[in-house]
């Protein structure tokens, strides 16, 4: 497979119908307070993906070497961006999930129900914060992965699930790892 970029686009044979998104959805169930990380992305120069085994989140730098430490000025609201794992393996359709663009990937529940603004969460040695800035999908997101998984992940009545994923800022430095545990420690 070529490297996975911030000009990269999906293939739409993968692409997922919307019907079968939101059938698909019903099966997926995350743990509200104890889950993992299972993933960890790192976008360098020109968006090259980099999926890391473990890393060092600082609340200065985010994800070192990371695309956010680059855009001036900085949007503390925008550190981390996070998707929970079964509901972008279910929009990938077989695709890698670095194509997201995304920088964590968790077997956690994101919902607003679940994870509300200022929510704190465990993951490795660091702690994260929920932060107000939505999560949505974009021109990027609709060619990497089609018209109805954009649809899917913005219809009104799925939004407060966070489909799309959310957004987190590093509260406290620490080592993370892919397989560490992502722990809900405080809910506004």
């Amino acid at each position: 497979m070529d490297p996975i970029d911030s000009t990269s686009e999906g293939d739409p044979l993968c692409f997922q119908a919307l019907d079968d998104l939101v059938r698909a959805l019903e099966a997926i169930r995350a743990p509200r307070d104890h889950g993992r990380l299972d993933g960890l992305v790192r976008r360098g120069e020109g968006g090259l993906r980099e999926s890391l085994r473990r890393a060092f989140l600082t609340p200065e730098g985010g994800l070192p070497g990371d695309a956010w430490e680059r855009r001036l000025p900085l949007a503390p609201d925008a550190q981390l961006a996070v998707m929970q794992t079964p509901v972008a393996e279910l929009i990938a359709g077989g695709q890698p999930l670095a194509l997201f663009g995304d920088n964590l990937f968790v077997d956690l529940d994101l919902s607003a129900d679940s994870l509300p603004v200022g929510s704190r969460v465990g993951i490795g040695a660091a702690v994260l914060e929920v932060t107000p800035k939505p999560h949505n999908g974009c021109r990027k997101f609709r060619a990497r992965f089609g018209m109805e998984a954009l649809r899917f992940v913005s219809r009104p009545d799925l939004r407060p699930r966070n489909l799309r994923g959310i957004y987190l800022r590093v509260i406290e430095a620490g080592e993370v790892a892919c397989g560490d545990a992502a722990t809900v420690l405080t809910r506004p």
